[in-house]
């Protein structure tokens, strides 16, 4: 089905903008809790309870803002793409290490992986700037959580 069943409140050209922030934050939300999850999995070392709850929390955060953001792209007319293929093919996040991973190798994986999650998050914030304020609102949220996620993982380094 190429033509939308939903109306959208947007012109064309912002729905394509759009779409294609939207499209993008949810697949790397997607990779995040998955990453998260294969962290939690495998982390060890003297702190691994709290990192393995806090990979948890992780997991739940991107996990709420995934089916978010999906909701958002259905309401101004874009069908999301969370499939398996699509995430591997699109997501911008690295690569998370295979087998156990120390506490502090753990801690510093996502600390990277929240940076360039971030940094491509705030750039489709500029993205969204003019195409939809409704969008660019719900992406400054998962920004600022994500922001905070951040600077737990990152004080664990201090």
């Amino acid at each position: 089905m190429a033509h939308s069943p939903i109306k959208s409140p947007l012109a064309e050209s912002d729905k394509e903008v759009t779409g294609n922030a939207l499209q993008a934050t949810l697949v790397d939300l997607i990779d995040l809790s998955l990453t998260a999850k294969q962290a939690h999995w495998n982390v060890v070392g003297k702190n691994f309870r709290s990192v393995h709850l806090q990979l948890d929390e992780l997991v739940n955060t991107a996990r709420t803002y995934t089916d978010e953001v999906a909701e958002r792209a259905n309401a101004i007319g874009v069908s999301p793409n969370g499939k398996t293929r699509t995430v591997l093919e699109s997501s911008g996040l690295p690569e998370y290490p295979d087998n156990w991973q120390s506490d502090a190798a753990t801690v510093d994986a996502i600390v990277g992986t929240l940076a360039e999650l971030i940094q491509r998050l705030r750039a489709r914030i500029d993205e969204t700037d003019k195409s939809d304020l409704v969008t660019q609102d719900l992406l400054i949220e998962i920004a600022a959580k994500l922001e905070e996620a951040h600077w737990m993982w990152q004080a664990q380094q201090a």
